[in-house]
């Protein structure tokens, strides 16, 4: 008996050891790939890392092993590439190669490939150009996006002016009125900004975000072989995105009851008429799937990347009064009181473009950048990368490139002017990514910064609650995106 347990673990020993040799060999069979720390077979360099600090592991093995580098994530290989140059030679010089959605596995189980922002090869490609034609459409159509905007920031003042200058958080105040400028493009109306419904898909994007950046999400795209099985926190996301899926799936079933081609209302619309024009062609992808994930997409996006830097910009000001102030005297100059901020006044205000930039920059929403993989092997800096391989480009890296910006972990809009105070573009400036993977909203999302900003601080001066040299500007949470510190503020009347 103690003869056949003993050989029962001795076999079980010998096959765990193939297992890993095999894994092992697996690991480094392909390509000629970056220095990086040498892994673990399974755990790969788990030790290297702080799932609560991914970025700053990363910038550490920079350190040591230079601006790209191969680092196993688990079993998981990615190539993580560092710094300007480096970031623009791959997603700008080597786009094509470059272009495909690597894994987020914490995602990926909602999406499938579906929808334009995790869709890869003919499918992305087709629902790219789809969205952009109609994203621009809509913004040429017979309410601008500008005017939309400007609409929601004055319903934005009267819920302000409601707080009658006593403290206050911030959050869904700026994720209602944000939400509301996409929600009307993709959903065609606003919504109330005392609906229940609203208010309970707001908390579900600002969770999802939030689980997104955990530890348990890191462990989740490491482990998804494993952890998709197993019960606890990491599946919170899964169930909060199948809600927001269903929301967005019966807005699709009212407008199919009530579609007119021959006036789309929104998004939605626009997907299902091309859907009519492409049902014979079997290569197409617009289909049902395809319209509500990537109406998803859109609706996420549009709403927390932008409230998230709102957010974000209000503490940076308050911390820095003397900033805040020379933008009220930007905006009384320029705009004065009497009318709405426009979209062309920032031409003619190079200091407020340059804090909204900076503001940007610093918030850093999404620091490891969305994963990339190359399309095809691919040769880059010396090496070899074999098709499928994962990417993560580190547009934190670049937002704190030190050859760009000259005290890149200090907030300074001077990093945007010149030596006239004129408005100075920089090239290292990349918050919604580059190349063919470069944010659909870019656009929107610069008006939507600019016209809420000039709105808020043309009616209102921000007043913390503690002094400027005590608020912690540190992110509540850093992983997949820099969560926002959660505060309160008091606006008073200008």
């Amino acid at each position: 008996m103690e003869l056949g347990g003993a050989l029962t673990i001795f076999l079980g020993i010998c096959v765990s050891c193939l297992l890993l040799i095999s894994a092992w060999k697996r690991m480094h069979k392909e390509g000629k790939l970056p220095p990086g720390p040498t892994p673990l077979p399974f755990i790969g360099n788990l030790l290297q890392m702080k799932t609560s600090e991914p970025f700053k592991s990363f910038l550490a093995l920079r350190d040591k092993y230079g601006p790209v580098f191969t680092i196993y994530l688990g079993p998981r290989r990615v190539v993580v590439l560092c710094g300007h140059e480096t970031v623009k030679e791959a997603l700008v010089d080597q786009a094509e190669e470059f272009s495909g959605r690597g894994e987020l596995a914490s995602i990926d189980r909602n999406f499938n490939g579906f929808g334009v922002a995790f869709a890869n090869g003919e499918r992305w490609r087709q629902l790219r150009r789809f969205s952009l034609t109609t994203l621009r459409n809509f913004g040429m159509g017979k309410r601008s996006i500008e005017e939309r905007i400007q609409e929601e920031a004055q319903y934005l003042l009267e819920e302000f002016r409601k707080t009658n200058g006593l403290p206050f958080d911030p959050t869904f105040f700026l994720s209602r009125t944000v939400s509301n400028v996409i929600s009307s493009v993709v959903f065609g109306s606003r919504f109330d900004y005392e609906d229940k419904t609203f208010l309970a898909l707001l908390r579900m994007i600002n969770a999802s975000f939030f689980e997104m950046s955990t530890p348990w999400a890191q462990l989740y795209d490491m482990y998804s072989c494993i952890m998709k099985h197993l019960p606890g926190r990491h599946n919170r996301i899964y169930y909060l995105i199948e809600d927001l899926k269903d929301f967005v799936a019966e807005k699709v079933k009212v407008n199919q009851a009530t579609l007119d081609p021959n006036s789309p209302r929104d998004f939605i619309d626009c997907f299902l008429i091309q859907m009519e024009k492409e049902k014979e062609n079997p290569s197409s992808e617009f289909n049902i799937k395809n319209l509500v994930l990537t109406t998803l997409n859109l609706f996420f996006a549009g709403t927390e990347t932008v409230s998230s830097t709102l957010r974000y910009g209000i503490v940076f000001l308050m911390k820095h009064p003397e900033v805040e102030e020379k933008v009220h005297q930007e905006i009384d100059q320029v705009i004065g009181h009497n009318r709405i901020p426009a979209t062309e006044d920032r031409m003619n205000m190079p200091y407020t473009d340059a804090v909204i930039h900076e503001i940007q920059r610093l918030t850093d929403i999404v620091p490891l950048g969305v994963p990339h993989t190359v399309i095809r092997d691919t040769q880059f800096r010396g090496y070899l990368l074999p098709k499928g391989t994962n990417v993560f480009p580190l547009l934190g890296s670049v937002l704190r490139d030190p050859k760009y910006f000259s005290n890149p972990e200090k907030f300074n809009p001077g990093h945007f002017l010149d030596e006239k105070g004129r408005f100075k573009k920089n090239d290292a400036f990349v918050p919604f990514s580059s190349g063919k993977r470069i944010c659909l909203g870019e656009a929107m999302a610069r008006m939507e910064l600019f016209l809420y900003f000039t709105t808020i601080l043309q009616s209102f001066s921000l007043k913390s609650l503690v002094p400027a040299k005590d608020i912690d500007i540190s992110p509540k949470l850093s992983g997949f995106g820099n969560i926002p510190p959660v505060y309160e503020l008091c606006l008073v009347p200008r």
